[in-house]
């Protein structure tokens, strides 16, 4: 029985997270840091980038700053530049930034920079990372890569539960995220024979604990389009990412693994 939880542990490897400090990043932060990684938090904001790292050392984790934007390929590859001699066992490439809205008031501008940070930035992480994920599998065998989808890459939000068009998700968000599906597809056929296996993780309902404290009529109505009954919490996303980022999903690949609680089995 060890060893196969054993396969779970991801000890002594080094794990990168892109948009680490916010509700679904932090939750995967911190499964990666109780399972033994060593987790390098990205995001643009210092502040909040160090209020991370200091509550995962304060608990005895291993975690460090990795404060830059991935938008910005400059910054992405002088990052990579400075760790060339090391190893990256996980990649997560989380980040996401974007208002709401529907097709009739959205602007095409919009659509570019949801791409921009939801593709772009994962194909120019992916690229600056392999070196280091070459090195992981040199080393130890495996290394994983981990792209946050959505469940509206799928499905379409229902614009019914929502108080006006103007807070709907919004369109280009679901097209940013159907296109990393397609895109973690490609990568997974590319770098598998190499060991480098590309998964995708869908999250359906998770909404911030702002949202859950100001809008309890909403989330009820959330909860009641899940079979399951409620919503996502931070702490459901911490399998699936462990599952995937660890040996134990070491023939899976190019995979989706949607965690909605049955929302787009209806």
């Amino acid at each position: 029985m060890k060893n196969r939880v054993s396969k779970y542990s991801v000890h002594g490897k080094t794990a990168l997270i892109t948009g680490a400090t916010g509700y679904l990043g932090s939750a995967m932060a911190f499964i990666l840091a109780e399972a033994g990684a060593h987790v390098l938090v990205n995001s643009s904001s210092q502040e909040s980038n160090v209020k991370l790292v200091d509550k995962l050392t304060e608990q005895g984790y291993s975690a460090e700053s990795a404060i830059f934007d991935v938008t910005n390929k400059l910054d992405i590859d002088q990052f990579f530049s400075s760790r060339q001699e090391l190893p990256l066992h996980i990649l997560v490439n989380n980040a996401y930034a974007g208002g709401a809205g529907c097709i009739e008031s959205s602007k095409g501008e919009s659509y570019v920079t949801s791409y921009d940070i939801s593709l772009i930035s994962a194909h120019n992480m992916l690229v600056a990372a392999l070196p280091g994920l070459r090195k992981a599998v040199l080393h130890d065998g495996d290394a994983s890569v981990i792209n946050i989808a959505s469940m509206y890459a799928i499905v379409c939000p229902d614009q019914r539960i929502y108080e006006s068009p103007s807070v709907v998700n919004p369109p280009f968000y679901g097209a940013a995220k159907a296109a990393l599906l397609q895109w973690t597809r490609y990568a997974a056929c590319e770098f598998g024979v190499e060991g480098i296996r590309v998964n995708s993780i869908s999250p359906g309902p998770f909404p911030s604990p702002t949202v859950q404290v100001e809008s309890p009529d909403f989330i009820r109505q959330l909860a009641e389009k899940v079979p399951m009954g409620r919503i996502g919490h931070s702490d459901d996303i911490k399998g699936p990412t462990i599952f995937l980022a660890s040996s134990a999903s070491s023939f899976v690949n190019g995979s989706n693994l949607v965690v909605d609680g049955g929302w787009t089995c209806w």
